[in-house]
C-alpha cells in the first residue's frame, strides 16, 4: 500500500470521527453551486488534446466539448502572482504578492497575501461552503500563512512552491495535512497524492447538504521533468514532426474550432529555438523524449479530473457544480539543467534524480501560436484557457472570445453563490474587488468588461484597452502598440504609426502602477531585491 493511500484512510477516519460541522441552517440550499477550481502549473495556451496537442487529455476535453471555453482569458504571467489573483479577485500587488514569496518589506511586494485582501475560501466559509486545498499553496510559506489560516477547513498539499514530484525532493518542500507534516516515502508522487485527496474531498463534501469549494492546485506540469516511465513511454516518437509542424498543427485545430481566428498567423519561430532539420537524430530523440515526459505530467494531472467527474456523476451532483480549469501562466523558457547544484544531478531524464525541464524550443510549441513565455507579459505569457462546464447554468456549449481575468473569478463565483463582498475582515478594511463576474457569459450573454487591463511582473508591463495593447519587456523598457483583434501574435508594431495612443495608455499605466503599489524593478534592484 504506498503512503499517499495509507495518509487518505487516517484522513477518513479523522474526518469520520465528528470533525464535520453542519452548515449554518440557511446555507442549505441546492440553488447554489459547488466550485471546483483546478489549476495547471506553466501549462501552454495549446498543450491540452482539445487545442491541437497530442498530449491525451481526455477528461479536460470533455469538459472543453461540453462547456465554454474562454479564448481571451488572461493570468499575470507568474505562478505566486497568478494565485494571489485567482483568490482575491484583486490585481496581485494590491493582495500583497507582487512578485513572488520574498518580502521586499514594501505594500505589494510581502510575499503573502496581506490582511487587505481575502481568499474565496474566506469569503464562502462563513456563508455555509465546506472548503477544501489540494496542492500547491505558494502565497506564504510560515505556519501562519497557510491554506487553513485563510479559510481552507482542510488542506493537504505543499505550502511552500512546485517543482517536486518523487520524494525525497530535491527541494526544501514539506508535504502537509492541516497542520501536520508528513513524510512520504519513495512511492510517493505529487499529481498522485493531489488527485487523491481531491477526490477524498469532493467524497466527503457530497455527503453533506451544504455546497463545497475545492481548490485543487497543481504543480504539473511544471519542472522538472519526472514522471512514471509506464505513462510516458507510449508517448516516445510522437514528437519527432517537428517544432514548426507541431506549432502549424496545434493552430490549424484551434482556428477549425473557432478559438482562434482564420485570419491569424504564428508568431515566427523564436530565434533561440534551432531549426529540427539542423538538429542530429541524438538532439532530436532528446526532445522528443522531454515532450514525453512532459506529456505524461499532463495526462496523469487529467486522469484526477476524471476521477473528480465520476464522483461528481456518480452522487448526481455534477450538474450542479462549476468546474473551472486554467493555467497560471503561459509555458516556461527555463533551462533547469543549468541551474546550479541541479545539473550535478545525474539520473535519467524523467527519474527522481533529474532535474530537467522542457526548455525554450517546447515552450514555443506549447504557446502556440504566441510569442514569449512565463514571466513575460506578452500573450505567450498571459494566456491560458480557461473551461468553464456548468450544465446547469451554460445554455449551450461552444466558444467565447470577450477579455476574461483571472481576477473576475472570484466576483463570478460570489454571484453564483449568492455572497456578498464585505468591507472588512477580521477587524481589517478590504481593498474592494477589482474583477468583474462573468456569470452572464456562462449564461450565454454578454457583460460590461474592463475598460482597461494592466500587467506588471519583474519590470515586464503591459495595458490592454479596448482593442490596443501596449507592451514592454524589461530591461529594454520599449513600448510596442499592437491591434489584438487583428494582429493578437504581435508581430506588427504601431507604436510610431499611433503615438497619441501610447501616450494615452502609459499614462493609464502610470496612474495604475501608482494606484496599486508597483515599484519599477530598476528601483527593486537598487534596493537590492
Amino acid at each position: 500500500m504506498q503512503v499517499h493511500q495509507i495518509i487518505l484512510i487516517i484522513c477518513s477516519l479523522w474526518l469520520l470521527s465528528g470533525c464535520n460541522k453542519q452548515p449554518p441552517e440557511e446555507a442549505k440550499t441546492t440553488e447554489r453551486p459547488n466550485i471546483l477550481l483546478i489549476m495547471a502549473d506553466d501549462m501552454g495556451y495549446s498543450d491540452l488534446g482539445w487545442f491541437g496537442s497530442r498530449i491525451r487529455t481526455p477528461n479536460l476535453d470533455r469538459l472543453a466539448e461540453n462547456g465554454i471555453v474562454f479564448s481571451q482569458f488572461y493570468n499575470t504571467s507568474r505562478c505566486c502572482p497568478s494565485r494571489a489573483a485567482l483568490l482575491t479577485g484583486l490585481y496581485q500587488h494590491q493582495a500583497g504578492v507582487g512578485e513572488m514569496t520574498s518580502d521586499f518589506q514594501l505594500p505589494a511586494y510581502r510575499g503573502r497575501l496581506n490582511d487587505q485582501c481575502a481568499t474565496l475560501a474566506e469569503l464562502l466559509q462563513p456563508a455555509g461552503y465546506q472548503t477544501f486545498m489540494s496542492g500547491k499553496w505558494h502565497l506564504g510559506s510560515a505556519p501562519e500563512n497557510w491554506p487553513n489560516k485563510r479559510g481552507f477547513e482542510q488542506f493537504y498539499g505543499i505550502p511552500e512552491g512546485g517543482g517536486v514530484y518523487f520524494y525525497p525532493f530535491h527541494k526544501k518542500r514539506h508535504v502537509v495535512l492541516n497542520d501536520s507534516i508528513l513524510e512520504p516515502d519513495s512511492s510517493y508522487y505529487t499529481t498522485h497524492a493531489f488527485n487523491d485527496f481531491a477526490v477524498r474531498f469532493v467524497d466527503q463534501a457530497l455527503a453533506e447538504e451544504a455546497p463545497f469549494f475545492l481548490y485543487l492546485a497543481h504543480i504539473a506540469p511544471h519542472f522538472p521533468l519526472q514522471a512514471p516511465q509506464a505513462v510516458y513511454e507510449k508517448y516516445i516518437g510522437q514528437f519527432k514532426l517537428g517544432l514548426s509542424t507541431h506549432r502549424q498543427n496545434r493552430l490549424k485545430v484551434m482556428q477549425e474550432k473557432g478559438i482562434l481566428p482564420q485570419h491569424l498567423e504564428l508568431s515566427p519561430p523564436d530565434e533561440q529555438v534551432l531549426n529540427w532539420s539542423d538538429l542530429s537524430e541524438a538532439q532530436k530523440d532528446s526532445l522528443d523524449l522531454k515532450m514525453a515526459i512532459y506529456a505524461a505530467q499532463l495526462e496523469i494531472l487529467d486522469e484526477g479530473v476524471g476521477q473528480i467527474i465520476a464522483k461528481l456523476e456518480e452522487r448526481g451532483a455534477l450538474d450542479n457544480t462549476l468546474i473551472l480549469f486554467l493555467s497560471d501562466n503561459g509555458g516556461s523558457h527555463e533551462e533547469t539543467g543549468l541551474w546550479g547544484s541541479y545539473s550535478k544531478l545525474k539520473g535519467p531524464v524523467g527519474s527522481p534524480g533529474s532535474y530537467e525541464s522542457l526548455g525554450r524550443a517546447w515552450a514555443n510549441v506549447s504557446n502556440t501560436p504566441f510569442r514569449m513565455y512565463k514571466h513575460w507579459v506578452h500573450e505567450g505569457g498571459i494566456s491560458s484557457p480557461l473551461i468553464a462546464h456548468y450544465p446547469k447554468l451554460i445554455p449551450e456549449p461552444g466558444i467565447d472570445t470577450q477579455v476574461v481575468h483571472i481576477m473576475d473569478i472570484v466576483p463570478t463565483c460570489l454571484e453564483l453563490a449568492q455572497v456578498q463582498y464585505p468591507d472588512s475582515l477580521r477587524g481589517n478594511a478590504l481593498t474592494p474587488l477589482q474583477g468583474k463576474s462573468f456569470v452572464n457569459l456562462l449564461r450565454g450573454g454578454n457583460r460590461e468588461g474592463h475598460e482597461t487591463l494592466f500587467w506588471e511582473h519583474r519590470g515586464n508591463r503591459a495595458v490592454r484597452k479596448g482593442p490596443w495593447k501596449l507592451v514592454s519587456a524589461y530591461p529594454d523598457d520599449q513600448w510596442a502598440l499592437y491591434h489584438i483583434p487583428k494582429d493578437r501574435t504581435e508581430q506588427n508594431d504601431l507604436s510610431s504609426q499611433y503615438p497619441e495612443k501610447v501616450e494615452e495608455l502609459e499614462a493609464d499605466y502610470r496612474k495604475w502602477a501608482n494606484r496599486v503599489g508597483v515599484v519599477h524593478r530598476r528601483e527593486l534592484e537598487k534596493l537590492g531585491y
